[in-house]
């Protein structure tokens, strides 16, 4: 195995009153990550308490509210980034982007709001995204082109110099078999293994 990464595990499904697949999925992925000795940090965002921006002067000029100051740090010195989140909307849901709108302020950049300075703030942390759906998986990322992902990537994580960012969808996670499931578990405690 190479070198030992430091993995961040966010699990950004919304609902905290019951587990969900997200639950299993980050419990498997970390599972194979720490069995492979691999160093294994997990966020629930749902467990966070911070408030939905709602003004540019907000983003620019307000601080970090004191919950997520700990995550932005734990984000920034990871090696590898575990995204785990239901699609809603064809997209994140709310909450997940209110907590990226907040760890991704400009006050995290020394240098201010300058795009150069952004593409090398992450650099050399790969992302993996597991992403679950109700609808096919093929379906969404050949019809609907994965836009709601695809714009995450590319504004958010792509833009602050992550890479490789790679993504897993599993789709009709509600009509999913207990075997299928357990495949799913399988191939995230492969991934969580390998560090990718």
């Amino acid at each position: 195995m190479s070198k030992p990464k430091n993995i961040l595990v966010l699990q950004g499904h919304p609902d905290t009153t019951t587990t969900h697949l997200c639950h299993a999925l980050a419990d498997a992925y970390s599972d194979g990550a720490q069995d492979a000795g691999h160093s294994v940090a997990r966020v629930t965002v749902a467990d966070l308490d911070f408030p939905v921006l709602r003004s540019p002067a907000d983003w620019t000029k307000g601080p970090t509210p004191d919950g997520l100051t700990q995550v932005q740090q734990q984000i920034l010195a990871a090696d590898h980034l575990v995204i785990i989140f239901p699609l809603w909307l064809g997209s994140l849901p709310a909450l997940l982007k209110a907590f990226f709108e907040q760890i991704f302020r400009p006050n995290l950049m020394p240098e201010g709001n300058d795009p150069v300075a952004w593409r090398k703030l992450m650099k050399g942390c790969s992302v993996r995204l597991v992403v679950t759906l109700g609808m096919p998986a093929f379906a969404y990322r050949l019809f609907f082109r994965a836009h709601g992902v695809k714009f995450f990537i590319r504004n958010v994580l792509a833009f602050s110099g992550c890479g490789p960012i790679r993504t897993s969808y599993f789709g009709m996670t509600d009509k999913a078999s207990a075997a299928k499931k357990q495949g799913w578990f399988a191939k995230l405690r492969r991934l969580g293994t390998a560090a990718r």
